[in-house]
């Protein structure tokens, strides 16, 4: 027996050594054909782009989302998922090509120096602005900055004569990852999430503990569009509703080990009807919560097919500050199903162009499957049985929703996408709350005599239809008529966000929204069930 297990451990050494030998092969092959190039090339080369190609190439041939990014990418990707950035701290509209302050986020480093809602920047650093037709990216290049150095403003305030100079210190300013919370109907809470960042854990559970404070029994939490983010934060989440040692979701791979993540039990709302909404760009850490609840029967979902992305990404970072997103493990919901669809291989193995993946939505609508919920008809192989109640749930590309919600196609017409595309809806707002924020909060002391009492009148409709014959956007009364309920409930929307916050936009935008109708009436009309 010791012979035995002797010859096995030789056999593992050697091909240990084996496969290192390989692997230093393959480096010095890669050294040479760079070396080659970048000494004997006809022309000069950058070696810096040649490297970076050749990372990018190799990951390609993986799968959709092991990807590269640079320096100044990684920077950019990790700032929402960090939850923070270096800034001054304002939410802002570019109108009329000067920079109009919408808030300053409370208790940020604009606020603290007595920039006000209204107020016009229109130079940096001595540096104007103002009619000059920079992007938004370059503005923002030029707000933000390392936190504890210093940016001159040059504020145009309206009733006041000359400019006003402030010296803001710039500090980190929070990202929230809750786009809005609050109560729908007495015992109805309703909270929404735009991603799972290293905060959101916390935020959602401190929004969860709010609306309990105001009565919460049942719960709409909207994951539509939410593309995913940080496994830890998905985890945290699930937690919040399922019992100690529920297991949540598991990851394994070739090179990684089977890694299981258990509820701890101790969430706030573990009772209670739950109901998930998701679409089709629900993907990822979102698909990770959205299974476990449906797996454990928790709840139920609502909504279309989720986006199908079940690839665990580790992220690698190199020297230099750029960032390899490797994918090392698939993750499993509780049932065994593994989300992640289909991305097609070439029949030598390698991946195939990438362009196919990116249109499988596409192709979902072209099949009807936004539109009809039995337009989709999936193998037996891929169906699993729920943990307590022993319903058929589906693996192998996205989560099934329980109740189907299909796609609005006749919300816009061509009227209503050009003034849209142009950015008209945004600067009528910003137009309209600059000449009237005064007066408007005077007349709304509560975002409830709002929502019951303001109506978009002619006034703004008028503005809105002039912007857009400066811009020959043609006008036909058909369409107009056709798209003036929802641009009315856009703009009323959008000047709920600017007099208060993001949940106050939800709560009038939401007065269309077909999920959060379709949950509101599976909750009130008593139509939940596990059993659908």
């Amino acid at each position: 027996m010791k012979r035995f297990i002797t010859i096995l451990t030789l056999f593992a050494v050697v091909a240990l050594q084996a496969q290192e030998r390989n692997t230093q092969q393959l480096l010095r092959k890669l050294q040479m054909a760079e070396y080659a190039i970048s000494q004997l090339y006809v022309d000069s080369v950058n070696d810096e782009r040649l490297v970076e190609e050749a990372i990018k190439r190799m990951l390609s041939q993986l799968d959709p989302h092991s990807t590269y990014s640079t320096p100044e990418e990684t920077k950019e990707l990790n700032e929402p998922l960090n939850g923070n950035f270096d800034g001054i701290g304002v939410q802002f509209q570019m109108m009329e090509d000067t920079l109009l302050v919408i808030q300053p986020v409370a208790d940020g480093p604009s606020e603290k120096v007595g920039i006000l809602a209204g107020d016009r920047i229109v130079a940096v650093n001595d540096t104007t602005i103002a009619g000059k037709k920079y992007s938004t990216d370059d503005i923002i290049k030029r707000l933000r900055g390392p936190r504890g150095t210093h940016v001159k403003l040059s504020v145009l305030r309206r009733g006041v004569k000359d400019l006003l100079t402030f010296d803001v210190k710039r500090d980190k300013i929070p990202i929230s990852s809750i786009d809005a919370s609050y109560m729908v109907e007495p015992g109805i809470g309703y909270i929404r999430v735009n991603k799972f960042a290293a905060t959101t854990g916390d935020e959602f559970h401190e929004s969860l503990l709010k609306l309990k404070g105001m009565g919460l029994i049942d719960l709409i939490l909207d994951l539509q569009d939410n593309g995913g983010g940080y496994l830890n934060a998905a985890i945290d989440m699930a937690n919040e509703f399922l019992e100690q040692k529920d297991l949540i979701v598991y990851t394994e791979g070739r090179a990684s080990r089977r890694q299981n993540y258990y509820a701890k039990g101790n969430g706030a709302l573990r009772t209670g009807r739950l109901i998930i909404l998701v679409n089709e760009y629900t993907a990822s850490a979102s698909e990770i919560v959205s299974g476990a609840i449906q797996d454990w029967d928790r709840g139920i979902i609502v909504g279309r097919r989720t986006f199908g992305k079940g690839l665990v990404q580790r992220p690698i970072n190199l020297n230099d500050g750029s960032m390899i997103r490797l994918t090392t493990a698939r993750y499993y919901t509780p049932t065994g199903r593994c989300i992640q669809k289909p991305y097609q291989t070439n029949s030598d193995g390698t991946k195939s162009d990438q362009s196919d993946y990116n249109s499988e939505l596409a192709k979902r609508y072209e099949h009807g499957e936004l539109l009809h919920a039995d337009s989709i008809h999936l193998p037996d192989s891929l169906k699993y049985q729920t943990l307590k109640l022993e319903r058929t749930v589906y693996g192998g590309g996205g989560i099934m929703p329980d109740y189907f919600v299909p796609i609005d196609t006749t919300r816009y017409t061509d009227y209503h996408r050009q003034v849209s595309a142009q950015g008209l809806i945004t600067k009528t707002t910003a137009h309209y709350i600059e000449n009237h924020r005064k007066d408007l909060s005077k007349q709304y002391k509560t975002f409830s005599e709002y929502l019951n009492g303001f109506e978009v009148d002619e006034e703004i409709m008028g503005y809105l239809r002039t912007e857009a014959e400066k811009l020959n956007i043609a006008f036909k009364q058909e369409d107009y008529d056709y798209s003036l309920p929802y641009l009315k409930l856009q703009l009323k929307a959008l000047i709920a966000r600017d007099l208060w916050d993001m949940s106050e936009y939800y709560h009038v935008m939401n007065q269309r929204n077909q999920s959060v109708i379709t949950a509101i009436k599976l909750l009130e009309e008593n139509l939940y069930s596990l059993e659908h």
